[in-house]
């Protein structure tokens, strides 16, 4: 075993909570903000280059890409987040086995998603929202993505794993040599051949499959503290029921912002056609941006909770607790000036039609109005995760997603029409803040509790 990175993995417990959030919340951040902007350049390229109907029917297939992460995130969140409790209780043995079975079951899920999708891919495309101007390239898009959706999963599992084993910024240069190849690849299939929106899901695809032969590299070193080697692939009921009780919740989060995608997209399509989809789809693009921060940040905040809560380090739980929290805020704050300033200008970027101009601009304000408070219910939602309370992760994801905003889309354009879709995003988000917020002063109570009466017990 490697001293240094045995050595890595011991600092969670020891060094200064800011600095390690610092240390691997940044990697994480960029990580995370260049994959959402790869998102928004394929977008723009193809807004630009293809047309108005082409950006909705890209918009068709978030309820699809949503659906793949949940499947992605129940492995690739589950398994990093038992190996970096594993790694706290300094059992190497089993975080090595979890890390071999995170790539069997993420051979098996990716596999099985796409042969079922492919199989019905017109009928789950017209479900979603799809019309007869936008289905085709909705189609294009989602055939080479599913073809591909194998690699997607390992690449994100890894990825994850490489955050619980000490490896930030290994983790993070996989993502940004994705994005720079994205790039490069959008402008020679798009630009260059022509290729259109498959050249855009082909592009994803192949930088995906580059960055994964790296991933598979670093993981292949034997002198590294996780690494792969014969023996650990075999599923183990017990290793599998842990990864999945714990990927339940970001699951469930997919899964529901899925749901809240078909929701929107039908409505929009019923109220306001193609363009209000698009606007949306833009909207939706820019939110990403100031979501994958947090996201980053979460990713960041998570080994070090996981690790200290494994080894009863409460008062460190709290402390990586509250600076997240803060710098969540900070980051959503500055999402909703741009939104509330830049409307027009975001939206210039993406088109030049003026009827999806005029959409985009009121779909981006009322989509990132209340972002001030999501930072927070988005922090507390991971915590819980991060420390293994499953069913309080579910219930604060459901409470945003699901159980508040799905009966509001239905409710308020019997009253408003098409503004009514456009109300029910910031009423859910400020709804669901404000449960997250009592239900973790609740909890919070619960563990100061622990920490004095842990330091009582040092003290006697």
């Amino acid at each position: 075993m490697n001293n240094d990175n045995k050595k890595a993995t011991l600092e969670l417990g020891t060094k200064p909570v800011g600095s390690l959030l610092l240390q691997y919340a940044l990697p994480a951040i960029i990580a995370m903000t260049a994959s959402s902007l790869y998102n928004i350049i394929d977008r723009v390229f193809i807004g630009q280059v293809v047309g108005a109907e082409a950006i909705s029917g890209l918009a068709i297939t978030f309820p699809f890409m949503n659906l793949g992460a949940a499947f992605g995130a129940a492995v690739g969140v589950g398994a990093s987040t038992s190996i970096s409790v594993k790694l706290g209780q300094r059992d190497y043995l089993t975080a090595e086995n979890l890390l071999g079975n995170t790539v069997t079951l993420n051979l098996i899920i990716g596999i099985a998603f796409s042969l079922v999708c492919l199989l019905f891919l017109n009928p789950i495309l017209r479900f979603f929202g799809a019309s007869d101007a936008t289905l085709p390239y909705a189609r294009d898009f989602m055939e080479i993505i599913l073809a591909g959706n194998v690699v997607s999963h390992m690449y994100f599992g890894m990825n994850a794993v490489l955050r619980a084993a000490s490896k930030p910024r290994q983790a993070m240069m996989a993502t940004i040599f994705t994005v720079v190849m994205n790039i490069l690849l959008d402008v020679v299939f798009i630009l260059w051949w022509h290729w259109g929106i498959r050249g855009a899901a082909l592009a994803t695809v192949l930088s995906q499959s580059m960055a994964l032969c790296y991933q598979m590299h670093l993981f292949t070193n034997k002198r590294e503290l996780l690494h792969l080697k014969p023996g650990i692939y075999r599923l183990k009921s017990a290793l599998v029921k842990n990864i999945i009780a714990i990927g339940v919740s970001p699951f469930l989060m997919n899964v529901c912002a899925c749901v809240v995608v078909i929701f929107v997209n039908n409505q929009l399509v019923r109220l306001g056609g193609d363009m209000a989809v698009g606007g949306y789809g833009i909207a939706n693009a820019v939110a990403t941006v100031f979501v994958m921060f947090v996201l980053g940040l979460n990713q960041g905040m998570q080994p070090i909770a996981g690790y200290n809560y494994g080894a009863q380090n409460m008062h460190r739980v709290l402390r990586v607790l509250n600076l997240a929290i803060v710098c969540a805020t900070c980051i959503m704050v500055v999402g909703w000036a741009v939104a509330m300033f830049l409307p027009h200008t975001i939206a210039r970027l993406f088109t030049t039609d003026s009827r999806l101009i005029d959409m985009a601009v009121t779909a981006i304000r009322f989509v990132l109005l209340v972002f001030p408070v999501i930072g927070f219910q988005m922090v507390v939602t991971n915590f819980f995760q991060c420390i293994g309370k499953v069913r309080i992760s579910i219930f604060l994801s459901l409470s945003r997603q699901l159980l508040i905003l799905v009966p509001l889309l239905g409710l308020l354009p019997l009253f408003f029409q098409l503004n009514g879709v456009w109300y029910a995003m910031p009423a859910s988000d400020a709804a669901a803040s404000v449960i997250a917020f009592f239900v973790m002063a609740n909890y919070i109570g619960k563990l100061k509790a622990q920490v004095k009466e842990r330091q009582t017990t040092l003290t006697h």
